[in-house]
């Protein structure tokens, strides 16, 4: 099917959509931090088949072709709906806009209308174990042989490498090169023999990170996204994606909260706490705030301008308003958040919330990175020395 294009017959026919297809946050309850794969799967599905996946991607690679305009009418129609697109955040929220803006004519149009239909789930294969805030400090080689890369090294910490078909990966093509010269982006395809991916289980018990060693991995050179050796300026574009996904777009991964929880104060009688009252104050004005940074930060791309800093401080935002959101939930639920029987249900998702929370700091992007971007970027403050800046990576000491 097709969305119409005039805005109000849009509006009603998203709100129609989502009535039909979604729950509301309020009737959900508390939001799960991970959603079964086949749950998103089917949804995205249904996105794509009624024309609503990539609003603002061109319909020569499956998107609706529409405008953000039409991106911000869908967006407050969402706002009181949970949509189980965690999923694809990564697919259609960071990789798809490179891919657009990166990626060749025939990348495109071979992986974009399939990533749309959810037929291709992507994560994105950056941090290392001795290069996780510092990706530039990355170690895996891509040696070229002939019309071959052959990669070897490890990535950790990698979201959905566990079904993902595809990854968007950051190799070493030059250690001769400053360390942010010398970096180049590809497509991984994750069934590619002499990859092995392992999980890495949380305190929650999910499985939702992962680390992935390359042992003499042969990818085609054709599979380069930019140019030889443009890695960076590629994953500093992720980079940007990934902020404004988290924490500014419309029906992100920290919205949501504070209508569920002031139910869920009331139906447990505890709404009346003054202190709790504060608290549930405090999780709706940085809930707003930031809504009018993700405005912000949308009316930028509406205009054509690529993310900026702004993305830095609605992901800053998102990662304090999960956090307190955790913790208020965690208040309500009183002793059961403590201690409660196997089959409260309820309180087992506020709990595991709770242990999630602390993630959001750190995906992303650190919160002590965001600091130096907005310190820098916004706040005209000077960067830290690095006195091997420009130095060939094979100069830099390491670990």
């Amino acid at each position: 099917m097709t969305a119409p294009s005039d805005d109000v017959a849009f509006r009603a026919y998203a709100a129609a959509f989502l009535a039909a297809n979604a729950t509301k946050r309020v009737d959900l309850g508390e939001v799960p931090a991970y959603v079964p794969r086949e749950v998103g799967v089917d949804f995205q599905s249904r996105l794509f088949n009624a024309g609503l996946a990539g609003l603002t991607v061109p319909g020569v690679y499956g998107g609706a072709g529409l405008t953000n305009h039409h991106l911000e009418i869908f967006n407050e129609e969402a706002v009181e709906y949970w949509l189980p697109t965690g999923l694809y955040t990564i697919t259609i929220g960071m990789c798809v806009p490179v891919l657009l803006e990166h990626g060749t004519e025939t990348q495109r149009l071979t992986h974009v209308p399939r990533m749309l239909q959810g037929e291709e789930i992507w994560c994105q294969m950056f941090s290392e174990p001795g290069a996780g805030s510092d990706v530039a400090g990355l170690t895996t080689r891509a040696v070229r042989d002939g019309d071959e890369f052959v990669v070897d090294g490890q990535k950790v910490w990698t979201s959905a490498a566990h079904y993902a078909t595809f990854g968007m990966c950051v190799l070493r093509t030059d250690p001769t090169l400053a360390k942010h010269q010398g970096l180049s982006m590809v497509i991984m395809p994750l069934d590619a023999a002499g990859i092995d991916v392992r999980p890495l289980v949380l305190m929650t018990g999910d499985h939702a990170f992962n680390e992935v060693f390359f042992a003499g991995v042969r990818i085609p050179v054709a599979n380069l996204v930019g140019g030889l050796n443009d890695g960076w300026r590629c994953a500093l574009s992720m980079l940007a994606n990934e902020r404004v996904a988290l924490g500014a777009s419309g029906n992100s991964l920290v919205s949501g909260r504070s209508d569920v929880l002031i139910q869920s104060a009331q139906a447990a009688g505890v709404n009346n706490d003054p202190v709790l009252r504060q608290e549930l104050a405090d999780v709706y004005i940085i809930e707003e705030v930031l809504r009018f940074v993700g405005l912000r930060v949308r009316a930028a791309l509406e205009s054509g301008r690529a993310p900026g800093p702004e993305g830095s401080i609605a992901k800053l935002m998102g990662s304090r308003l999960v956090t307190k959101a955790a913790a208020v939930g965690i208040a309500i639920a009183g002793p059961r958040g403590l201690a409660c029987l196997p089959d409260d249900h309820a309180t087992l998702t506020v709990r595991k919330g709770f242990l999630h929370a602390p993630s959001m700091s750190i995906a992303g992007g650190t919160t002590e990175i965001q600091r130096n971007i907005i310190g820098e970027r916004v706040l005209g403050l000077p960067k830290e020395p690095d006195p091997y800046y420009k130095a060939p990576f094979t100069d830099i000491p390491k670990n």
